[in-house]
């Protein structure tokens, strides 16, 4: 019999009504694991009218008692930290350290949400007119869902749904059906911290649901992250309903390396950065632009050696750096886009393909990291994002080249550069046209008290996710002006400040 991965609608675990899903695999051994039950059309709309009336009571909670239970939501994630992790690890099948960090990265937008009351508050200007008062306000938006990808099952959701409470909206989630049950367990922990039922929901689907979550009249704002069709297509279905949109895009990282760069900093970097969880994340860098044929000669035979020291395995395994990709299905799309790179004349100096997992990981979705050199701008695998363990580098005459070259790259998510010069890195930092930049730091992901974004086409919508942007996105703001005196005279002309 099958283990049905279901939903958590109201506060209390939803068995759906219908019978159509999906396996989730342990992509390290290939067994199934359990199968995703989606929520059927009539179920998906109980879960909004049960979200919708219980935020019209958490709207009214006061910011310090809905900060309290985010108080309580944040020890129970430290409790559980490396049961959740486990989780992680065992559906998604990235290292078990990496899945720590991913949870800990959440915990940190968990920990700026608590401070919401100082974040909510307005401003006050005094006798903008004649004994009239102005005063702003933010006040919650209603009913918000989010749709997150598989790649990190606890810490995107958590960029969302800690900022949305926080500012007192109600939360339906749809986690991908691939990794479904971290979105479950964050369920029961932030039920236990004292959310109320309804506020917090999750509910297993497909893009069926995903659509249906788009044209609800009762949906206020969608958040969402995953590749850039999707997101194009969630900006577009849901702007057109009349709805708030943040849609994250995919990605194209460049890595600038510099003549004068730290050459053993800049493999370290791109070693972790390139092929950390197998490639998997929207932020890993696909591309290193070497300035010059000495630097690139110089990189291409330090990364030699670091590439093929990698250590490849199941996410339990001691030691292990990389993992296996999602889903057989995912691998062979990675495998098409090498195949595409030898045909289009890179020169693939690593060949990924060639790695074969042995034992109980015989069965398992593994591909090696793969070295593409000589790569340039007309080739696919320049253009497109692979989304695997696979790093192209591309050979730049000099700065302004290389600068160019993220610069006209459709993609502007995120990029780094490696350099002793900051001249140099103040120079790229303003005029790079991407939205997170890290010097001489490869993966860039901003703090929580930030806010993470890209530009372009990694990007669709006006507010970037979680910091004071989240604060933004998921409240609209009021200003109130007040008139409080004895002359009751009608006034039949425009105000004026006098």
């Amino acid at each position: 019999m099958s283990n049905f991965i279901d939903s958590h609608i109201n506060g209390q675990h939803f068995t759906g009504g219908g019978s159509e899903g999906c396996d989730v695999h342990n992509p390290a051994t290939g067994e199934v694991l359990g199968t995703t039950r989606f929520a059927q059309p009539a179920e998906v709309n109980q879960c909004v009218e049960i979200a919708k009336h219980a935020s019209s009571i958490w709207a009214n909670t006061s910011p310090i008692k809905r900060a309290r239970t985010l108080f309580r939501f944040n020890g129970l994630l430290y409790q559980h930290q490396s049961e959740l992790a486990e989780i992680i690890a065992q559906e998604h099948g990235k290292t078990l350290d990496d899945a720590k960090g991913e949870v800990t990265r959440g915990i940190e937008v968990v920990e700026f949400a608590c401070g919401i009351p100082q974040l909510l508050k307005g401003e006050y200007s005094e006798n903008v007119g004649t004994q009239v008062d102005t005063h702003s306000i933010r006040q919650p938006l209603g009913v918000v869902a989010g749709i997150t990808p598989f790649n990190f099952p606890a810490m995107v959701p958590m960029w969302m749904f800690p900022m949305a409470l926080a500012c007192g909206n109600s939360f339906i989630l749809k986690p991908s059906e691939k990794v479904p049950t971290a979105s479950l367990m964050l369920a029961q922990l932030i039920k236990k911290a004292g959310c109320p039922d309804g506020v917090f929901n999750v509910l297993q689907g497909n893009k069926d649901t995903v659509n249906q979550l788009l044209e609800h009249r009762d949906i206020d704002a969608i958040s969402f992250v995953g590749s850039t069709p999707v997101a194009r297509h969630i900006y577009a279905q849901g702007t057109s309903h009349s709805k708030r949109v943040q849609a994250l895009g995919g990605a194209k990282n460049h890595m600038v390396i510099m003549p004068d760069a730290d050459l053993d900093a800049a493999v370290n970097g791109l070693i972790g950065a390139a092929y950390g969880s197998a490639g998997e994340r929207c932020m890993a860098i696909s591309v290193a632009v070497a300035v010059g044929e000495r630097t690139a000669d110089e990189l291409t035979a330090r990364l030699l050696p670091a590439i093929n020291a990698l250590k490849i395995g199941g996410a339990m395994e001691s030691g292990v750096e990389m993992g296996p990709l999602i889903s057989q299905q995912h691998r062979q799309k990675v495998l098409s886009y090498i195949e595409t790179g030898v045909q289009e004349g890179a020169s693939l100096l690593v060949d990924g393909r060639q790695y074969q997992a042995t034992g109980e990981n015989s069965h398992g979705f593994f591909l090696g990291a793969s070295l593409f050199d000589h790569v340039t701008a007309e080739m696919r695998i320049y253009q497109e994002e692979i989304f695997g363990p696979v790093l192209c580098i591309v050979r730049a005459d000099d700065y302004e080249h290389a600068l160019s070259m993220v610069n006209m790259h459709p993609f502007g998510n995120g990029t780094a550069i490696f350099t002793q010069s900051g001249a140099i890195a103040r120079d790229f930092s303003t005029r790079v046209t991407a939205g997170m930049v890290g010097v001489n730091v490869p993966i860039p992901v901003p703090v929580a008290y930030h806010s993470f974004g890209g530009w372009k086409s990694s990007l669709f919508g006006d507010h970037h996710i979680y910091g004071s942007e989240g604060v933004r996105f998921y409240t609209r703001a009021k200003a109130v002006t007040s008139r409080w005196n004895l002359d009751s005279s009608s006034d039949f002309v425009m105000p004026t400040l006098e």
